[in-house]
């Protein structure tokens, strides 16, 4: 096997304009890795905001002055092509799933911890599945944290932000799990929305979030952000859940300071205001490459763009409003 591979890389924080394929050397795992041959990379708001290093909270972990990791892509699909000391619970030829924390799956070849990758059904293919971990994953996640789980008694939801990549599969689990779901997006993706399970989409330009009715739902998952936390908790019902998935906030703090407000809010109250900060599960990947495989889920995909113009797709991302999700195809 050949020593280099190609990546899209920018050693600085910046625009999506800044990244350069190059070639660089094939990582080798570590003890406890694989090496994955990259089948497709699917991209979210936080590669965006990673990529900006916006907020400046975050560049203690990933960076001061520079990322740490300069090759963007936390959802991948490929191949495991060598194995790092001590990992017996996977072999060279599985194909898999996993959600890379730092990234890295805008290149050919990339490192996962064996512990993270899931096995990925031979029904459900590489660019469907790279849309799961963290999309699917965060959603999942929401929904967990409303306590909408399913149970004998029907509840109400209502998703804001609904057709975006997060917001897409939102609206299809909560349907899968028997709730009646309200969804807020733009009139252009209205009947998108309606398709994945929503039994009324609002346009917030036309019909403000915080003029429907009061105590109207179980649960409100906050996608889009942009709403007061009063009007949020005003519309669940007593007992209720908000669940805050949006990175809403300022350039320096990013969401710290809106999450504050929600945990003092939450204070006393039987409506509560849940921030969510959702983390790799692999169980969860499991439970969704199911649903995918058995035809239940499905990852709504804008628009596939080939490994060579991964740069083309982050500034797609970058440029907001996409409605679910964007994803590279590899050379694999």
């Amino acid at each position: 096997m050949t020593t280099t591979m190609q990546a899209w890389s920018n050693p600085a924080y910046g625009p999506a304009s800044g990244f350069r394929l190059k070639a660089v050397a094939i990582p080798a795992p570590g003890p406890g890795e694989v090496l994955l041959r990259v089948h497709a990379t699917a991209l979210n708001a936080g590669d965006v905001r990673l990529m900006l290093g916006d907020p400046l909270l975050v560049r203690p972990i990933f960076g001061m002055r520079r990322p740490k990791h300069p090759i963007r892509g936390m959802e991948v699909a490929g191949r495991v092509v060598a194995l790092g000391d001590g990992v017996t619970d996977a072999a060279t030829g599985d194909e898999v799933v996993v959600e890379l924390v730092g990234g890295g799956g805008l290149a050919e070849y990339v490192c996962a911890p064996a512990s993270r990758i899931v096995a990925r059904p031979a029904g459900v293919d590489p660019v469907q599945a790279a849309c799961l971990p963290v999309a699917a994953g965060t959603a999942w996640q929401a929904l967990d944290a409303a306590r909408i789980d399913g149970g004998a008694a029907p509840l109400r939801v209502l998703v804001i932000g609904a057709s975006g990549g997060v917001g897409t599969f939102a609206v299809q689990l909560a349907a899968l799990r028997g709730a009646e779901v309200w969804a807020s997006c733009g009139e252009r993706n209205r009947s998108l929305v309606e398709a994945l399970g929503a039994v009324r989409v609002l346009d917030h330009r036309t019909s403000p979030i915080a003029e429907l009715p009061a105590s109207h739902f179980d649960a409100v998952i906050d996608i889009a952000g942009g709403v007061p936390l009063r009007a949020l908790q005003r519309l669940v019902r007593d007992g209720g859940t908000v669940v805050l998935v949006t990175g809403d906030g300022g350039h320096v703090l990013g969401p710290i300071p809106r999450m504050l407000k929600a945990a003092v809010r939450s204070i006393g109250s039987r409506r509560r205001i849940r921030s969510l900060a959702a983390t790799p599960k692999p169980a969860i990947v499991h439970e969704l490459l199911a649903l995918a495989g058995s035809g239940s889920l499905r990852a709504v995909i804008e628009r596939e763009y080939p490994f060579a113009e991964a740069s083309a797709a982050l500034a797609h991302l970058e440029a907001g409003h996409t409605a679910g999700k964007v994803v590279v195809v590899g050379t694999a």
